[in-house]
């Protein structure tokens, strides 16, 4: 029986890194949040449903207006949780799809809002990636060109550490060296296939 592990953390606490790892491992790695942003330009329903919500301003030339978006929902609660509401359903049955696919001893899922979205129900295990806030802040500053405050908005939107903490099977503290990194993945793989076997 395949395994489904969630692997999440707050922005810029070195998801994305962490997934890279488990692939070079030979773990396949479903990345929901830029799968999102890919199927809100790809599936022609939820792009409508986006207009609908948004306006025309939400898309130039059918690609995402990423600015524009992110200015309105992360100023606006309401219009996130709208914005969600149309997204996650949409996510979750193309990660069911893909998963599908997948022939292995277990798969990750990386998602920053794992909660939030829903696809906490569809895992088996969660990672949780966790690192301080003023380290978080400058990846997210470096990496997107945001303001310290943008940055700041858009953890608020995120689950608390001590909320993750207490929902996680494995914490990943990503405060030190890649190399180091590459070590709690292989106990991390090496746990999940313990497990497996004990099935």
């Amino acid at each position: 029986m395949m395994l489904t592990v969630g692997l999440t953390g707050g922005m810029g606490a070195g998801k994305s890194t962490i997934a890279r790892i488990f692939e070079e491992m030979g773990v396949p790695v479903y990345y929901a949040d830029t799968r999102a942003k890919e199927l809100m330009e790809e599936n022609e329903v939820l792009r409508n449903s986006i207009i609908d919500l948004f306006g025309k301003k939400a898309y130039k030339s059918k690609k995402l207006n990423k600015k524009y978006l992110s200015g309105m929902v992360f100023a606006d609660k309401r219009k996130l949780k709208e914005l969600e509401l149309l997204v996650h359903p949409v996510v979750r049955q193309d990660f069911k799809k893909w998963k599908e696919s997948q022939k292995v001893p277990y798969i990750i899922v990386e998602n920053a809002i794992l909660h939030k979205s829903g696809m906490d129900r569809l895992v088996d295990l969660i990672i949780f990636v966790k690192t301080n806030n003023e380290t978080k802040i400058q990846r997210v500053q470096e990496r997107d060109h945001l303001s310290k405050e943008q940055v700041e908005q858009r953890l608020k939107n995120q689950n608390t550490d001590d909320f993750m903490l207490k929902k996680s099977d494995f914490v990943i503290e990503n405060n030190s060296t890649i190399g180091d990194l590459r070590e709690k993945v292989t106990e991390i793989d090496r746990n999940v296939k313990s497990m497996l076997k004990k099935r």
